[in-house]
């Protein structure tokens, strides 16, 4: 069985037992955290679609811990201008495992 969810404006196709990255949600490790904005459930029976989202699905996801991605360099300049201006961004990222698929 497999769920496609929606959470931090990205969507993720995921089955039980499933590891997966997603942005920062607020939880700690240890604990468990549902989505419930499901897109599509799939499964012997066949897929489900919602419009947009599924009434009364849920994942849940117990969370492993908290994460960061790699660093990015973002330099801007502006040629014969004398302007140049370099920042770096790490995305804080939330580990969780999948437990649970309830259709």
């Amino acid at each position: 069985m497999f769920a496609v969810i929606k959470t931090g404006g990205k969507q993720y196709k995921v089955a039980a037992g499933d590891v997966l990255e997603v942005e920062l949600v607020a939880g700690e490790a240890g604990a468990t955290i549902e989505f419930d904005k499901v897109l599509a459930v799939g499964g012997d029976a066949g897929v489900k679609l919602g419009k947009p989202f599924l009434a009364g699905a849920k994942v849940t996801a117990e969370v492993i811990g908290r994460t960061r991605g790699e660093k990015l360099i973002i330099f801007k300049k502006r040629r014969r201008q004398n302007s140049r201006r370099k920042n770096g961004h790490r995305q804080d990222y939330l580990s969780v495992k999948i437990t649970n698929i309830a259709a």
